[in-house]
């Protein structure tokens, strides 16, 4: 299953987002075409590395990490669902403040990974952590926007609209999950840098959701962006259905 879209469009232009998405993008094509070797010194240099950060060095590798990825899927995928949840979230925080938020979650998000095992010589890449603060705080502000997730199994896949608390509850528990299942010592998936990132998000949303009047916000927003949603039809496959023969 793979979120691909909301229904909810932002009623103003999302500035940060649209720049957040271009500095990684442009980020990525600066160092994509180094071979092997240089680009593991760009990325232990960069990289957030717990055994240099715990000890005092590289502090701004807390940030510039989350401009870093590790490959066009890592890239994509992130900023896929930074467009998918940021709009909405800068529309309610503002535009400096959501990109204060958007650093105060990835950094949180770079603790949480680097702070359990402060020895490991692992550089942490990507912006994942940051985007899962993101999520968290959509979670608080929009728990019953409409998001469509494509389920793909094997040959047959299928768009559905869920709400969000579905999708965004099942994400966070897949990432405890993994988190818990995962040695510390394995490379890989920063899964506790994504649960960081969320509860980060989650805390840092609470006085803006507080403000609105918190669950009287719900009740009047009925859980959506206080816009109307956007409506997509659905289109029918391409592909020919055929028929057994008895």
């Amino acid at each position: 299953m793979f979120p691909i879209r909301d229904h909810n469009p932002s009623g103003k232009t999302p500035y940060v987002t649209f720049a957040l998405i271009v500095i990684n993008v442009l980020v990525f094509l600066g160092y994509v075409s180094m071979d092997d070797w240089d680009l593991q010194r760009f990325f232990m240099t960069w990289g957030l590395v717990p055994a240099r950060f715990t000890s005092g060095a590289g502090l701004e590798t807390l940030f510039t990490s989350m401009f870093l990825h590790g490959g066009f899927l890592h890239l994509g995928g992130n900023m896929l669902f930074l467009w998918i949840y940021g709009d909405n979230l800068e529309e309610e925080m503002g535009h400096t403040g959501f990109l204060v938020f958007y650093l105060a979650c990835g950094a949180a998000a770079g603790l949480a990974q680097a702070l359990p095992d402060p020895a490991s010589p692992i550089p942490m890449v990507g912006a994942s952590g940051a985007i899962a603060g993101v999520m968290g705080g959509y979670l608080l502000m929009f728990p019953r926007a409409k998001v469509d997730v494509l389920f793909i199994f094997i040959i047959f896949f299928r768009i559905f609209a869920i709400p969000a608390w579905v999708v965004l509850g099942l994400w966070l528990a897949i990432q405890i999950f993994s988190g818990v299942s995962t040695p510390s010592d394995v490379g890989g998936v920063a899964y506790w840098a994504h649960v960081g990132g969320f509860v980060a998000g989650l805390v840092l949303t609470l006085p803006a959701w507080l403000r609105r009047g918190g669950q009287g916000y719900w009740q009047r927003t009925e859980g959506h962006p206080p816009h109307p949603e956007t409506h997509f039809e659905a289109s029918r496959s391409n592909v020919p259905l055929i028929r057994r023969r008895r």
